[in-house]
């Protein structure tokens, strides 16, 4: 890695991109899944083992083995989001599901500012702010209010508050850990989870056909090893209120994909909600300069947050 600032951000960046995008393609392999829910959930990392496995060997030897606090922390984050986004598509519209669990920025940021007691500056706000607008519209008038689907809405809220657990405790881990021990120790830990959830909560964890276990596989290596594994990278060199929302993207992305491959044609109003999500990441990238006395957030020397207060 540069050690220029602004390289290294772009870096980041560009990385956490790519893993929105991959993730983004859940969706579609789910839908082509014909396993349940919970046990495509479990699939996707139980899968997604051996190839991490590899890159963690490559790259860190045996020590990549060794489970971390945060790391097993990130992993069982990363269950209840896998879980409660599953409870959200089953109790509530895919629509209401969409909006409410990419609202995790806003947690990141309320735990920046409440418990870290960072300020978070105008530029992030602004950007947190069309990212949102940007989503609203991606799911356009499909997104609805029903008192019957309080449960699923509820669900779909607490998908959006465990990826903002797992997010921070990804970025706080690559603080002294490798992006490969992190993801393969994190994975490993909600493999276990979830195979406890499927088993209990699904008639059979095997796919009917080779179709089907053919999109389970895509599911591992693109969202997980991909998607995972690229966002643990890019949070080393950028700061978690802004690498979440880059991965507003991976709405657009599964948008994009359902318009390509599942004959979902995108509206004027969608097409818009991508371009509002563009414009909120790039007001509030991150600027290599001081920040203001106090002031955090969005601001980055190419490592991360700089303390509002010592």
């Amino acid at each position: 890695m540069s050690k220029n600032p602004s390289l290294t951000l772009a870096f980041g960046t560009l990385m956490l991109t790519l893993g929105a995008l991959a993730m983004g393609a859940s969706v579609l392999f789910v839908r082509l899944a014909d396993v349940g829910p919970f046990a495509s959930a479990f699939w996707r990392v139980a899968l997604a083992l051996p190839p991490l496995a590899l890159w963690a060997a490559l790259s860190e030897g045996t020590r990549a083995f060794r489970p971390d606090r945060l790391s097993l922390l990130a992993g069982a984050f990363f269950a209840g989001d896998l879980f409660f986004w599953h409870l959200a598509i089953l109790g509530t519209t895919v629509a209401n599901a969409t909006v409410l669990a990419t609202t995790s920025p806003l947690w990141i940021t309320a735990f920046a500012v409440l418990v870290l007691r960072q300020r978070v500056s105008r530029d992030g706000l602004i950007g947190l702010a069309l990212c949102i607008a940007g989503a609203l519209a991606l799911v356009g008038r499909s997104w609805q209010f029903d008192p019957q689907h309080l449960p699923g809405d509820a669900a779909g809220l607490a998908t959006a508050v465990f990826f903002a657990g797992y997010f921070l405790a990804v970025s706080r881990a690559r603080a002294s850990r490798g992006a490969a021990a992190i993801t393969l120790v994190s994975t490993a830990t909600t493999a276990l989870i979830l195979l406890a959830v499927a088993l209990m909560a699904e008639p059979t964890l095997w796919p009917a056909s080779a179709g089907g276990l053919a999109a389970l596989v895509a599911l591992a290596l693109v969202s997980q090893v991909g998607g995972q594994g690229l966002m643990a990278v890019g949070l080393a060199s950028v700061p978690p209120a802004f690498g979440a929302l880059v991965f507003f993207l991976e709405v657009a992305s599964a948008a994009a994909l359902g318009a390509l491959l599942l004959d979902e044609p995108i509206t004027a109003l969608q097409a818009a909600g991508g371009a509002l999500i563009l414009a909120g990441i790039v007001v509030a990238r991150p600027r290599a300069r001081p920040a203001r006395a106090g002031e955090v957030g969005m601001e980055t020397s190419g490592t991360g947050y700089r303390e509002g207060r010592h």
